[in-house]
């Protein structure tokens, strides 16, 4: 599932959802085993906890106001509007992100109905082993730093001017992801390449703060390994055995 959209389509969760169930149950009717690595918290967890997506299409208009809501009020403003249609939704769901704050009024105005309620869970018929790798924090942040520059090297500045060229517009949500947001900026002119490579190296930070949040070291469900303790002959071997005893090969 990797190129999948072009950067003017959309994905939403639903599609990727089925989209992910499509892919794992083929690969598990020709033997092999299915990965599903992230990423996103949020669509790994769709997808491994069965997430009941409620079918509401996007309304322009009303997201339009929602948003305008959150540039009167703030994002505690319209966060505290959610948590009077569904204070279920509203504890889960962070005030700062005010995409997911209006994805969830959006159907809660258009259903009639609290996206709590609509997002009750049925567990896929699979077999699940979640595993986590992770380092110490500053190790993390010492990877994601050369990872940024290895990125700079191998050509993100020209694929994200090319992307321009081809005519995919700067308010395309797939052009204000990490890095091509950054970049966009120095193309612009907005920022020197040093400040914009800073801004990436910052966001990434950011980024592996928030997925702790989504995956938490204390979460039972996830078999945890340290990388920097454990070697990775040493984390397949476990893994193996993880798998096994769950009934591989098969559901």
């Amino acid at each position: 599932m990797i190129d999948i959209r072009d950067p003017d389509q959309p994905l939403s969760l639903a599609e990727y959802q089925a989209l992910a169930y499509r892919a794992i149950d083929d690969l598990l009717a020709r033997g092999k085993l299915p990965m599903l690595v992230g990423g996103s918290g949020q669509y790994v967890r769709a997808v491994v906890q069965g997430w009941g997506i409620p079918a509401v299409p996007p309304d322009d208009a009303l997201r339009a106001e929602l948003y305008a809501q959150a540039e009167m009020t703030g994002h505690e403003g319209l966060h505290a509007r959610l948590r009077a249609l569904d204070p279920v939704a509203a504890e889960r769901i962070d005030p700062r992100n005010v995409r997911r704050v209006v994805r969830a009024l959006e159907v809660c105005l258009v259903a009639g109905r609290p996206i709590s309620e609509l997002q009750r869970r049925c567990p896929p018929p699979y077999r699940i082993v979640q595993v986590g790798l992770t380092r110490p924090r500053l190790a993390l942040y010492r990877r994601a730093d050369d990872r940024v520059e290895a990125m700079i090297a191998a050509g993100l500045i020209d694929e994200v001017r090319r992307l321009v060229e081809a005519g995919y517009g700067w308010g395309l949500p797939a052009m204000s992801g990490l890095g091509y947001r950054q970049i966009g900026a120095y193309l612009r002119g907005e920022a020197s390449l040093e400040e914009a490579v800073q801004q990436i190296k910052r966001g990434t930070r950011r980024f592996i703060r928030q997925q702790y949040n989504w995956f938490r070291p204390s979460d039972p469900h996830i078999h945890w390994f340290d990388l920097e303790v454990t070697p990775l002959p040493a984390v397949e071997s476990a893994v193996t055995r993880l798998l096994v005893a769950e009934g591989w090969p098969g559901r």
